[in-house]
């Protein structure tokens, strides 16, 4: 048996997947099986694009179903995290040696992860490095551009 993945959320992640998921069942499963109906009703199935786009839908919506329901057997929720050290769920402030700019990152699960929102992945090279490192510290991040050093400013 393979080694189940552990899918790490935040509380409002775990939500919104469940809210997905339950939209996903209860909207636009019955819908489609409507549209699959009146294309089958349409007739000749061989040259009936309604009937191969509701298929393909169906297709989409059962495959998306499969993956949120394996992702919330094997969910983690993100919970009383520590501002010890950096650890998943943290919010952490960093300057970045070379220039002085500054960045604030949420380190989240990767389904969450947004760089748009400054909503980090744990998997990614910044949060790998960041991990288990405290206020002051400074560490080396090593990207695919090359690597570079970063101070933590702040854990929250």
């Amino acid at each position: 048996m393979k080694n189940k993945e552990v899918v790490y959320l935040t509380q409002e992640g775990l939500d919104e997947l469940k809210k997905e998921l339950d939209d996903l069942i209860n909207v636009k499963r019955p819908e489609n099986i409507k549209a699959i109906k009146e294309a089958r009703a349409l007739g000749d199935l061989s040259e009936n694009a309604e009937y191969d786009a509701a298929r393909n839908e169906q297709a989409q919506i059962e495959g998306r179903i499969k993956q949120l329901e394996k992702m919330l057997e094997n969910v983690s929720i993100i919970e009383d995290v520590s501002t010890d050290k950096v650890s998943i769920g943290n919010t952490v402030s960093i300057k970045y040696v070379d220039d002085d700019e500054e960045d604030e990152y949420k380190i989240v699960g990767s389904q969450e992860a947004d760089p748009f929102e400054s909503r980090i992945s744990n998997e990614s090279p910044i949060a790998q490095a960041l991990f288990n490192h405290k206020v002051g510290d400074t560490v080396t991040v090593e990207s695919p551009n090359g690597s570079y050093d970063v101070e933590i400013i702040s854990i929250k």
